[in-house]
């Protein structure tokens, strides 16, 4: 069985793998929707993210998308045995644009129509909105956790000062408090997020779900040269870590997956999970046949001398 993790001060717990939904809709039709999600669960994941905005660039689209085929996918299970993760504050609508307090209330109710349920366990704001006072936002979050219809909120894409001066303004009003973040953050994409970010997320027991932890696909070992990286639409954004020390953080990988006979993948995620703050890296399955790679990663503890390695392959 795969240990759970606590997610920050949400009350939630899940084990070391979040699931992204920003390609349902986009990439992977309504059918590897469904095999993907039922793959995942199956083999012991329950934590899901996805956002109202997902996924609004796709021509033909307007957002809604994945949590609609979500929302469809959970109507053959039990709403019980997953974590609904959505965010609002990138797709204005109904009620303004942002963090505006009367959208964030005509987007959760188009969210929860989309994803058929009666709540969301955990709400992030997308993206720091700096023309609306932080209590006004917490404030209309807290009206919502007190409806019932969101279990706890997130942040996503918050700056360090900015996440602290939310936390503060939640503790002055007596209002819900964010208790998981999600940034940036992988393997060779650190200075975001590690230093006086992490350090509050630490101190403050925040729990940390960073996406794009495999950087555009780069480190599931599948780019190697630029010929690699232009062979599909998304190795274009693999191909900036094709320079000297992202061969040695894939060198790195591939030394330690060979330890473990692992895929690099999920070497890459065993060492983002065992980060202070981190409790489930977000990656994302266009395919079934690409999420084993990915769950294999919750099955990994790499040592110290290790995590040294790759430390010090990626500084």
């Amino acid at each position: 069985m795969i240990p759970s993790r606590p997610l920050g001060s949400s009350g939630f717990s899940t084990p070391p793998l979040m699931l992204g939904g920003n390609v349902f809709g986009w990439t992977a039709d309504r059918a590897a929707t469904f095999a993907v999600l039922d793959g995942f669960v199956a083999g012991g994941g329950t934590l899901i993210d996805t956002a109202d905005v997902y996924s609004a660039w796709k021509p033909g689209n307007k957002g809604g998308e994945s949590e609609t085929l979500i929302g469809e996918w959970l109507k053959t299970r039990s709403r019980q045995d997953v974590l609904i993760a959505t965010k609002v504050g990138m797709l204005d609508g109904p009620g303004g644009t942002g963090l505006h307090p009367d959208r964030i209330m005509a987007a959760v109710e188009a969210s929860l129509h989309r994803l058929g349920t009666d709540y969301i366990d955990l709400y992030f704001a997308h993206q720091d909105d700096p023309n609306v006072p932080q209590a006004d936002v917490l404030g209309a979050f807290d009206t919502l956790v007190s409806a019932g219809k969101v279990r706890s909120i997130g942040a996503s894409n918050f700056r360090a000062d900015r996440l602290k001066s939310a936390l503060a303004a939640s503790d002055a009003g007596g209002l819900v408090r964010y208790t998981v973040l999600e940034p940036h953050y992988n393997l060779v994409e650190r200075n975001g997020f590690e230093g006086e970010l992490q350090q509050l997320c630490v101190a403050e027991n925040i729990g940390v779900v960073p996406y794009y932890a495999l950087a555009s696909g780069f480190l599931t070992g599948k780019y190697r040269d630029d010929a690699d990286a232009t062979a599909s639409a998304r190795g274009e954004g693999a191909a900036r870590y094709l320079d000297v020390r992202g061969q040695r953080v894939l060198d790195a990988l591939d030394a330690v997956a060979a330890e473990h006979a692992a895929p690099v993948a999920a070497i890459a995620l065993a060492w983002l999970a065992a980060q202070p703050a981190i409790v489930a890296p977000i990656a994302s399955a266009r395919t079934i046949e690409q999420l084993p790679d990915l769950l294999a990663s919750m099955h990994i503890v790499l040592t110290p001398a290790q995590l040294t390695r790759l430390d010090a392959a990626s500084a």
